[in-house]
């Protein structure tokens, strides 16, 4: 009776590709290091590299989804990402923008989705599905989240960014500097890639957010710890 042979990488079902070599492609990956280059340094096809990057960042977006509610202090506030700004063309309304609704929990984890607009209707959509009604909410003073307060939201506090305010004055807890310290890592972080297919930009946008939530952690480790429970496939 042959025993069954244990299987040749272990983070990937059906994989060509060596433990080793996928550890070190992994590696690189955690690292932030483009498809391009990791190419040329492990000596893969670049169609290779291209498709198990691929596979670890709908995994990240899987992780990213999972996630529970937030509850406690939490942000909101929406972004545009894309084409470069239209003349004339500012704020909520520019043009060829992907619009993004972003909700980090202070002190902790940062959620984001791609919306069709920023109307009253979505924004809520988007806090329903991810904050408790008993979080604090802090957002600019934009009409779209006039709805808390009929959502029966714990507390409500406003921002005014029309007056150049991030910070309320005489009361620095009142401030909405998470979410815009994510906008910020996100948009140059992705900067690097030179424009990103329109298909592609939720999974670059989920990496990004995955990557901000990792501050401070081993993603490396963290990321073997998974695929070995639940392997590539």
């Amino acid at each position: 009776m042959s025993s069954k042979k244990a299987p040749k990488n272990k983070y990937v079902t059906n994989s060509h590709l060596s433990e080793r070599k996928f550890r070190e492609l992994l590696r690189l990956f955690c690292a932030d290091v483009t498809a391009l280059s990791a190419a040329s340094l492990t000596g893969l096809n670049r169609n290779t590299v291209n498709r198990y990057y691929g596979l670890l960042r709908v995994r990240i977006a899987e992780i990213c989804e999972a996630d529970s509610p937030f509850d406690g202090e939490v942000e909101a506030d929406e972004s545009h990402f894309g084409a470069r700004r239209v003349r004339g063309v500012r704020g909520r309304g520019a043009r060829g923008k992907t619009i993004v609704f972003g909700l980090p929990k202070r002190g902790g984890k940062v959620y984001t989705r791609i919306a069709p607009d920023v109307t009253r209707r979505t924004s809520m959509q988007v806090i329903e599905g991810k904050a408790s009604k008993d979080s604090i909410m802090y957002t600019d003073g934009f009409a779209s989240y006039d709805g808390l307060v009929d959502w029966g939201c714990k507390r409500h506090y406003r921002v005014s960014h029309g007056e150049n305010e991030f910070v309320e004055r005489g009361n620095p807890g009142n401030h909405i500097n998470g979410i815009e310290s994510f906008w910020g890592y996100a948009k140059n972080r992705l900067v690097k890639y030179q424009g990103i297919p329109k298909e592609d930009f939720y999974l670059h946008l989920k990496e990004c957010e995955f990557r901000f939530n990792m501050r401070g952690r081993d993603m490396y480790r963290f990321m073997l710890r998974e695929l070995r429970e639940r392997p590539l496939n």
